[in-house]
């Protein structure tokens, strides 16, 4: 019995099986990190609300979903759930549980970056006559992106290893395919090499797309700062 195949190993490199699990990891990202995002911003406005009773539902929000595992809540909302009609599919339930617990991380991300901004500039341009939506929009958010940006970056990148979990519901994402190959051929050490390099990819090609962003959002704020001191 050979410990390793190399054969085995480039044999599943370009398998089409393995490509549509990193593809659904892909779209599975992309889509749970949109909503997670739209209700972290909501969440993150919540905490600064003159509001007490959305403060308090928010941080319970934000402490619940934070403070159990993923794979925990997972297992609830599509397994724990239907004891009380309510049922998703495998899709469904995935992207739902992805969403709401990285909303509640994002959430403390967007604050902290909204809160980095000096509170006197929200003062100033409310005197100037500007409503609090032009004050969030035009002032408070383009500085705030650039704190925002860097731990959102890392979120995203662990956010594509992080859908992995969702195997364990049988959604088949590139772990979960892996694990049927597995099954079938018995190519342990290979089939999750070739997952690892492929997650290895994934998220070495977000780091470079991150830099950029980073270094193009700065140049940008520096510039509008730059022509709002000559003013």
């Amino acid at each position: 019995m050979t410990l390793w195949s190399w054969s085995g190993f480039f044999g599943y490199l370009f398998n089409p099986f393995i490509l549509g699990g990193v593809f659904t990891t892909i779209w599975l990202t992309v889509v749970s990190l949109t909503a997670g995002l739209i209700l972290g911003f909501a969440l993150a406005l919540m905490r600064r609300s003159p509001f007490r009773s959305a403060k308090i539902l928010a941080k319970t929000y934000i402490w619940l979903f934070r403070g159990t595992p993923l794979l925990v809540q997972l297992i609830a909302i599509y397994t724990a759930l239907p004891q009380f009609g309510i049922r998703f599919t495998v899709v469904e339930a995935a992207l739902i549980g992805l969403a709401l617990n990285e909303a509640a991380y994002l959430a403390e991300i967007i604050r902290a970056g909204i809160e980095a901004v000096p509170e006197g500039q929200a003062r100033a341009a409310r005197a100037l006559g500007m409503t609090e939506r032009q004050i969030m929009r035009h002032i408070v958010m383009p500085q705030a992106f650039k704190v925002i940006i860097p731990p959102l970056g890392n979120s995203v990148n662990g956010l594509l290893k992080t859908t992995s979990v969702t195997s364990v519901i049988s959604m088949e994402e590139l772990l979960r395919r892996t694990q049927v190959l597995i099954q079938e051929r018995f190519m342990v050490l290979e089939l999750f090499a070739v997952a690892a390099i492929y997650y290895l990819l994934l998220t070495t090609l977000w780091d470079f797309f991150q830099n950029h962003i980073e270094k193009r959002f700065g140049q940008a704020t520096n510039s509008r700062l730059s022509i709002t001191e000559k003013r």
